[in-house]
């Protein structure tokens, strides 16, 4: 079951330069604030897309069973 400093480590390798602050309750069901300088000039889903390419297939609705996620330009 991945912890929230986990799935922030993960984050934040995916996207270079980006700060991710992640929180859980219960390690299943997670919010997320990712900041990243590589979101300029795309919208919302694009932004999105970037931080769901650091999960395996399958694993959002699954080990991840919810993502609650916030994405900012800095």
């Amino acid at each position: 079951m991945p912890t929230p400093d986990e799935l922030k480590q993960r984050i934040e390798a995916a996207i270079p330069g980006a700060a991710a602050e992640v929180t859980s309750g219960d390690n299943v069901h997670f919010s997320a604030v990712v900041r990243a300088s590589a979101f300029e000039g795309l919208n919302r889903v694009q932004q999105h897309r970037l931080v769901y390419g650091a999960f395996e297939p399958g694993e959002l609705g699954g080990a991840v069973h919810a993502l609650q996620l916030k994405t900012e330009v800095p």
